[in-house]
């Protein structure tokens, strides 16, 4: 398995007008094995406590583990769709601070695809921990 590595400004203009770009995660980093984005956290992003509301951390999961998928197939005839995902939030990430995340593959099938999203806050504690289950479907045509 390999990630098509492609330039992280192509990844991003990409994601304009969709919840990616409103909630502000920008890719940061792509490699064969892995690819990396952060998150600021702010107004959109908090739950009434002042923390990272648990469903951003999910979001900045599903987005990562997503474009890692469908990076790794053959995009002319195949798309990644998320069937599962799950989320461990493990410590709060307040208001003006920023979170950061890596997916890794851990399967990567015919069919199902399984990747690990590790979160981490400015001091690179772990914030939270995601798996999320990806279907590979043929393109429709």
């Amino acid at each position: 398995m390999s990630i098509k590595i492609k330039p992280v400004e192509q990844i991003n203009e990409g994601q304009k007008n969709t919840m990616v770009s409103f909630l502000g995660i920008e890719i940061t980093d792509v490699t064969e094995n892995s690819i990396s984005g952060k998150m600021p956290i702010d107004e959109r992003h908090i739950q009434i406590m002042g923390v990272l509301h648990g469903g951003g951390s999910v979001v900045l999961a599903e987005t990562l583990g997503s474009i890692a998928a469908n990076m790794s197939v053959d995009t002319e005839k195949y798309a990644c769709m998320g069937l599962e995902i799950n989320a461990n939030h493990i410590r709060p990430v307040p208001k003006g601070k920023w979170v950061y995340g890596t997916a890794t593959a851990l399967h990567v099938g015919k069919k199902t695809h399984v990747w690990e999203i590790k979160m981490t806050n400015e001091e690179g504690k772990l914030t939270c921990i995601s798996r999320i289950t990806m279907a590979v479907v043929e393109r429709f045509h």
